[in-house]
């Protein structure tokens, strides 16, 4: 317990997740009618840090982020010990809710490019995607070669708004009387939430404390879903994988602080975030020790191209959530 208590001290005092800009640039609840066309230069996604004011504020979903922490190191000491587990292979259901402004192929998504979506995250989450040959030889002892998460598109909701740019808080895209769509049954699905533009931000996710609610899932800005027709260079589908990394309990590798925590002990402790397409071998130091840093995890922040691995204990965590005494066992 003392552990997890800490864990809950770190989560509620990181900085925030930013590359090079800060969230208080957007941190409204008031959605910028403002067009902007801009394409994003980073990636930038707000998770971590719209948690750390959720666990703030709200009692209920601290005792479950604490529960949570408790009953994924008992799955990971479960492993550790060899005992048998269930079978942790899973097919999650994804409702895409496409907001769009715009009756284009750029914004009112086709199914194909949803469908397209959902082939890229089935082959990242099952380590069968084209790019898994890079992963360099002193990070193939610990890469995840399958989390036995599946993906299957379940259902399309669409709907016209006026709105051009969407606050990354609030979740004003997740209400119907906010000009947004309501998520479908969240205990059960993984509701995508598709908009037209976040300024900076690239996605955002909920953590499994907050499995069920009204507002649980993930918002991907659209033109970085799928391949066909996304910008560029982040248009391998990869913000979604790294969004839904977050749904199932993945912090960001670098801990969203100096040499922080992501609670997972076989990615190396890094300085920060990394971006664009680093050359291997890259090195960073923490505590005085240099480490050859894994920045082509899913959840780091570099470029699509540049990202092509999960870690076992990243899957044992994944796993913990879809378990049948885990959070997120509706999904199954």
């Amino acid at each position: 317990m003392k552990k997890i208590l800490i864990l809950l001290s770190a989560v509620l005092s990181f900085t925030a997740c930013t590359n090079n800009e800060n969230l208080s640039n957007s941190n409204n609840d008031s959605p910028d009618l403002r067009s902007s066309n801009t394409n994003a230069t980073g990636r930038h996604c707000p998770s971590e840090d719209i948690r750390k004011e959720a666990l703030k504020n709200n009692q209920v979903l601290r005792a479950r982020f604490v529960e949570n922490e408790r009953q994924a190191e008992e799955f990971s000491q479960a492993i550790k010990l060899g005992k048998v587990l269930p079978d942790g292979s899973v097919e999650v259901p994804v409702v895409f809710n496409i907001i769009y402004s715009l009756n284009t192929d750029a914004e009112n998504l086709s199914e194909s490019r949803l469908q397209e979506q959902i082939d890229v995250l089935n082959q990242d989450y099952s380590a069968t995607n084209p790019d898994v040959s890079k992963i360099p030889a002193e990070f193939k002892t610990v890469a995840a070669n399958d989390t036995k998460v599946r993906f299957k598109l379940a259902k399309i909701v669409r709907k016209f708004s006026p709105i051009l740019v969407w606050a990354p808080t609030g979740d004003l895209m997740k209400r119907s009387i906010t000009g947004g769509i309501d998520a479908t049954d969240p205990s059960k699905n993984l509701n995508f939430w598709a908009v037209r533009n976040m300024g900076s931000v690239l996605g955002y996710a909920t953590f499994p404390e907050s499995a069920g609610q009204w507002n649980d899932g993930i918002v991907v800005t659209s033109k970085y879903i799928g391949k066909a027709g996304a910008t560029d260079p982040f248009n391998l589908g990869r913000t979604a994988t790294h969004e839904v990394g977050h749904y199932l309990n993945l912090r960001h590798i670098w801990g969203d602080a100096n040499c922080g925590d992501d609670f997972c002990d076989d990615t190396p402790t890094q300085p920060s975030s990394n971006s664009g397409k680093p050359n291997y071998p890259l090195y960073g130091t923490c505590g005085g020790v240099q480490r050859s840093l894994m920045f082509m995890n899913y959840m780091d922040y570099v470029d699509d191209a540049a990202m092509f691995m999960f870690s076992n204990h990243q899957k044992e965590r994944m796993q913990a959530v879809v378990a049948p005494n885990g959070p997120r066992v509706g999904l199954r």
